[in-house]
């Protein structure tokens, strides 16, 4: 996959502030990839993404887009961030309109877009997100899943090439967390480059392709999740743990109880290995009591 965002050597500190934010951070991040910035509060996770449509300017070194340099006159980033669509954390900060339908068209009519463009946006962007019949609803009155589910159907609307998250689960309950990242999968499934960042390392697990871990605002490492969070060492570092799924299958591949490669992303896929194991070792067995 080829990068479609560059971070090169990129340091930031907030005015007023002592320690940088982050340092010396480089990256790529390719076209279509599901990637997790992961690591504890202060790690830099938050300020780093909002470099990436440029609502934070680097002190120093570069972020490119496509190739190209980020440019911070009032009509570049009007088209980056269009290109680049932002979720904030809290749904509130990102909701400004009296109704659903008005929110979610603000992108679009800001871009310009005729009256039927913008009327066809926003529907489909409220049908991705499962927001069907609440145009009229004001937006205060719903839910905290439901409020995010408006913000990413705002973003939607402007129908971005990228789509970067700042901790999409917070303050949501385990079920309305799991839809959320359904709704990720799906966007990524369908072609778009897809960024978020987490302090929850089985989210990260199951979800990234690839891994960032992030620790004191550098990037401390990067691969494939199941790399990166066998690694004691690197945890420590970032004062993180294993995920259980992955130090289960780990200690049971160990053990020789299952194969070690590709370790399961999901408890029915661990299950299924064990069986698996088991049935292979009862047939050998079987095997040799014949002979």
């Amino acid at each position: 996959m080829t990068p479609l965002l560059t971070i090169e050597n990129v340091a930031y500190t907030y005015p007023g502030g002592q320690t940088p934010a982050i340092s010396g951070v480089s990256m790529e991040i390719a076209a279509g990839s599901k990637t997790a910035l992961v690591g504890p509060n202060g790690a830099g996770k938050s300020t780093f993404l909002l470099m990436l449509n440029g609502i934070l300017r680097p002190d120093s070194g570069v972020v490119r887009f496509s190739g190209r340099p980020l440019a911070y006159d009032s009509k570049s980033l009007r088209d980056l961030r269009r290109r680049v669509g932002f979720v904030f954390q809290n749904p509130d900060v990102q909701i400004i309109a009296p109704t659903v339908e008005a929110d979610v068209a603000f992108g679009p009519v800001n871009l310009g877009l005729p009256p039927d463009d913008v009327r066809r946006a926003v529907r489909d962007a409220l049908d991705h997100v499962g927001l069907q019949g609440y145009e009229d609803r004001p937006p205060h009155l719903l839910s905290g899943g439901e409020k995010k589910r408006v913000a990413i159907a705002g973003i939607l609307a402007m129908d971005p090439e990228v789509l970067v998250f700042d901790e999409p689960t917070a303050s949501l309950d385990p079920a309305t967390s799991g839809e959320v990242m359904d709704l990720l999968d799906d966007l990524a499934s369908r072609g778009r480059t897809v960024l978020l960042s987490t302090h929850d390392v089985e989210l990260a697990y199951r979800w990234a392709d690839s891994v960032i871990l992030m620790g004191r605002g550098r990037v401390l490492a990067r691969g494939a999740p199941e790399e990166v969070f066998s690694d004691p060492d690197l945890l420590t570092a970032a004062r993180l743990r294993s995920p259980a799924l992955l130090a289960l299958s780990n200690e049971l591949a160990h053990r020789g109880i299952i194969d070690r490669c590709p370790p399961p992303k999901s408890m029915a896929e661990l299950v299924d290995r064990i069986e698996r194991s088991i049935s292979d070792h009862a047939s050998d067995r079987g095997g040799h009591e014949r002979r």
